[in-house]
């Protein structure tokens, strides 16, 4: 019997219940309904019955969770939006197939509302973080499904994806993150983002525990419209190919703890018999850029239409702003649309002819929940830049667990196929996994203390990047200048353009600056995201004392403009927008 399934249905309810109860006072945002201990221990004591009787039951007794998006008969369906609530007759064709399977349902878990986020932040029930360092996004739109599976609450959780939502969380959670082929697993009764596009998918801690679970619900559905039926391919061979993007191609947004990680995870596909292969991945950028810039944003409208008439108001106001922002869009605008995309498609089909897979990030970086809640539309789209073309190009994907930033939170590599290529992407996810890092341990304890930080450019209140100290709730404790022994470049080739303070002792100056306070983790986390040349260090402040500060390395001043005698940044910047 695999580990997945466990020895006694019953018992392995009592203690889920127990587990759940437990991490309840770490995070409450999971769940927004929970069966009752009695309804749980009720489907544990049948399922026992059933094997008694001589059942097969695949998944006998293992514990799971389904996304608020789902139906489950007599519990409402909120889609994170309590406005919206209804209460169905019938359960989604997915959970009837699992219960039928043997599996023994707990509750419904948390979500961006109405599925529509990367982040899980978008939700009137709170944030869930990530389990590793709760300062940071869980991932959405399956946020309270990634978290569930996560923190060992449940054996197993359903999620949906439409632009990543399966798969993001289960990156930065160490989680295996399945998204099948569109329309291999029954999409009856889901709340709709995108009804062309929507998949339901899967968090397990192992490959082979998705591989479980397809096989219980890769069956045709007559009653879904979207349905196809199954044309599976081989496993992978023992020796394989796999697509890097080529040069360049890959945008981390200043991680390069990201950047690394990918590396480490392809040289171990690469050990694993892999042979790498370099692509060209700009058409899957472009389409992955129509999800939300084309058509496909009025199919959001189109599911919410009622409501946005109704009560625009009941609607979290980010999401409401990308729904009502498709109002514009026209039939024409549809077609064009889809125009764009097949072409898009048929100029990457010929990457298959060359690989057996794609290997790209999940996501490029992960974000603080307070970034996220200062900046929500830019950085949820970062987060998608390597998922939102998936669905849309008609592929599968699987995000696999390899390492850890510095900041405890998890990094994924995405495995990618041609539709019907779920088998193989699960056989190769099933062999990078053992290579993958320990996982830290769970965040259960708060953090104090706290550090001051001079700023001097972009971070200035006012100034471009000053949000990542207002999300990382900075005080300011008071404007300074240095030591009259620096100067002050401005490195003309950023963006957004920002300064390089050098110590340069006789001949310097005294700088404006702007002194924060951050509790230690937050000063630990913006350490980490500081990009070269720049990095943190000492800085002299006039009248004496010292204080850790933006400083520059050498290269920094390389073809960097002299703007010293402006006394400080601010007033350079107002130089250059002129009277």
């Amino acid at each position: 019997m695999p580990d997945f399934i466990p020895q006694s249905a019953t018992a392995e309810a009592e203690a889920a219940l127990a587990r759940i109860a437990a991490y309840d006072a770490v995070q409450p945002q999971v769940w927004i309904e929970r069966l009752s201990p009695e309804a749980v221990m009720a489907q544990a004591t049948t399922v026992e019955r059933r094997v008694a009787a001589g059942e097969h039951l695949p998944l006998a007794g293992v514990t799971f969770a389904v996304k608020d998006n789902l139906d489950v008969a007599s519990l409402p369906t909120t889609a994170g939006c309590p406005a919206f609530a209804y209460v169905p007759d019938r359960s989604a064709t997915v959970v009837e197939r699992l219960q039928a399977a043997g599996a023994v349902l707990m509750g419904k878990t948390n979500l961006d509302q109405f599925a529509t986020g990367l982040v899980g932040v978008r939700s009137p029930h709170g944030a869930p973080g990530c389990v590793f360092n709760r300062d940071y996004v869980s991932g959405g739109s399956s946020s309270g499904s990634a978290v569930a599976v996560a923190a060992g609450l449940v054996g197993f959780a359903l999620g949906t994806d439409t632009a990543g939502s399966g798969r993001v969380p289960a990156a930065f959670n160490n989680l295996v993150g399945f998204k099948p082929t569109k329309g291999r697993w029954s999409t009856r009764g889901l709340v709709p983002a995108c009804r062309t596009l929507d998949c339901i998918s899967v968090f397990t801690a192992r490959a082979a525990d998705a591989l479980l679970v397809d096989e219980t619900l890769a069956a045709f559905d007559a009653e879904d419209p979207y349905a196809r039926r199954a044309e599976d391919r081989p496993q992978a061979p023992a020796a394989f190919r796999f697509g890097v993007a080529g040069p360049g191609q890959l945008n981390w947004l200043g991680d390069a703890a990201s950047a690394k990680l990918h590396e480490a995870a392809l040289k171990r596909l690469s050990a694993l018999g892999g042979t790498a292969v370099e692509v060209d991945i700009s058409p899957l950028r472009e389409a992955a850029d129509l999800l939300y810039q084309g058509p496909w944003a009025a199919e959001r409208t189109a599911a919410l239409d009622d409501l946005l008439t109704r009560n625009p108001a009941a609607i979290h106001p980010v999401v409401r702003a990308i729904v009502q922002g498709a109002r514009g869009l026209s039939a024409a605008d549809a077609f064009k649309g889809m125009y764009r995309l097949q072409a898009l498609i048929r100029a990457a089909e010929a990457m298959w002819d060359d690989i057996d897979v794609l290997a790209l990030p999940t996501a490029p970086t992960a974000y603080r929940i307070a970034e996220v809640l200062a900046e929500p539309i830019a950085l949820n789209s970062n987060l998608g830049l390597y998922t939102n073309f998936v669905n849309l190009m008609d592929l599968g994907a699987v995000s696999v667990p390899a390492g850890f930033r510095d900041n405890g939170t998890g990094f994924g590599l995405s495995l990618i196929g041609p539709a019907w290529a779920d088998r193989v992407l699960l056989d190769l996810a099933g062999r990078l996994e053992p290579t993958a890092p320990a996982a830290p341990p769970l965040d259960l304890g708060e953090r104090t203390a706290g550090v001051e930080l001079a700023v001097v450019g972009a971070h200035l209140h006012g100034m471009p990047l000053h949000w990542q100290l207002t999300s990382r709730n900075a005080r300011l404790v008071r404007r300074a200048r240095t030591a009259p022994a620096y100067r002050l470049y401005a490195m003309t080739s950023s963006t957004p353009l920002k300064p390089a303070l050098a110590h340069v002792g006789e001949g310097g100056a005294a700088i404006e600056l702007e002194i924060y306070e951050l509790d230690l983790a937050a000063f630990g986390s913006f350490v980490t995201e500081v990009p070269p040349p720049l990095a943190i260090g000492t800085v002299s402040l006039e009248g004496g004392g010292e204080v850790k500060g933006f400083v520059a390395e050498p290269r920094a001043i390389d073809g960097a403009e002299d703007v010293t005698h402006f006394g400080g940044w601010r007033a350079y910047i107002a130089s250059r927008q002129g009277p």
